[in-house]
């Protein structure tokens, strides 16, 4: 599949890793102070450190992020590939074939190596292709801890993330439920995805949460709330569809012209700014081919200038 095919069509959540040492992307100021966002790892909870760029494991699924891959081999191949590249950080999900996901991971890498951090979600199902239908009740949240327990061989997930918030069920209970699981030791950490500012606020008053997942671009910051929200009470922020659709690949604009003047991809831009945008930022792009996973490493040795970044800042408005 080309390039801009695969990015224009799919939600993206898969993985790149932050470089160490002097590569460390910075130029820009975030929103949430004056100092540019150059720390190297993140640390979720008080115990947990990360690479702040990781990898989402949904695009090593079958196509429509159904059944398994048609390659699966090749599958394999990106998550070992991911891994020896450092990435510590691996967000799946329980809904992401359903189930094929989870168990791509444990075949590929367990035994798991010191310091991987596997981060799950569960509270979406699938009844079929194409189809995502949340499912928060408590009864059917303990039984997605289990699946995922079972399929990525854990016997404690380090972040479970509430996939989405079931309008039909109170958060209230099915956040009480996932507060149980991590209660009898199941659950290290909990995270949210798709929510708002006040939707946090409730939640922390349940269980503590150390993260948000969040649709979030150059293109679409509808979380823009959220993630200043995270930046306020140290949370981290986990942005799906990192990249974001095809303005870039349309005419000429900052974006473009900070990649030509880079000599890279304006997908490797898009993946500099966002680091540089938030020190809680913690980028989660997707990807099929080892490839484009290895192009999306070396993004992290690009470093925007102030003014490259300010002119990308600016396309949302």
């Amino acid at each position: 599949m080309a390039r801009r095919t695969f990015l224009g069509t799919a939600l993206l959540t898969g993985g790149v890793l932050l470089a160490r040492g002097s590569d460390v992307i910075f130029g820009a100021e975030s929103s949430g102070s004056s100092n540019v966002a150059t720390n190297l790892t993140w640390k979720l909870g008080d115990d947990l450190t990360v690479n702040r760029l990781g990898f989402g494991a949904m695009r090593v699924t079958g196509e429509g992020i159904w059944g398994w891959p048609s390659d699966r081999g090749n599958a394999l191949k990106v998550l070992k590939r991911a891994v020896e590249l450092d990435v510590n950080l691996i967000d799946t999900a329980d809904a992401y074939g359903p189930e094929t996901s989870e168990l791509l991971i444990a075949e590929a890498l367990y035994p798991y190596p010191n310091g991987l951090v596997i981060a799950t979600k569960g509270g979406l199902t699938r009844p079929g292709p194409g189809e995502w239908v949340p499912d928060g009740r408590p009864e059917h949240l303990k039984q997605a801890v289990d699946g995922s327990l079972k399929r990525l061989r854990l016997e404690r997930i380090d972040l479970y993330q509430l996939h989405s918030i079931d309008p039909k069920v109170p958060m209230e209970e099915s956040l009480g439920a996932i507060k149980e699981m991590r209660d009898a030791g199941k659950i290290r950490h909990v995270g949210l995805s798709n929510v708002e500012p006040d939707e946090i606020e409730r939640a922390r008053k349940i269980v503590p949460i150390v993260s948000v997942q969040n649709r979030y671009n150059i293109e679409d910051r509808k979380s823009e709330n959220a993630l200043v929200y995270c930046e306020k009470n140290n949370l981290g922020f986990l942005p799906w569809f990192p990249i974001g659709g095809t303005r870039g690949l349309k005419h000429e604009n900052a974006l473009n012209a900070a990649a030509k003047a880079h000599g890279v991809s304006i997908f490797q831009v898009a993946l500099a700014w966002l680091l540089e945008r938030s020190p809680v930022m913690l980028p989660i792009p997707g990807t099929s081919s080892v490839v484009h996973l290895e192009e999306n490493i070396a993004a992290a040795k690009l470093k925007l200038a102030p003014e490259e970044w300010k002119a990308i800042n600016a396309l949302a408005s």
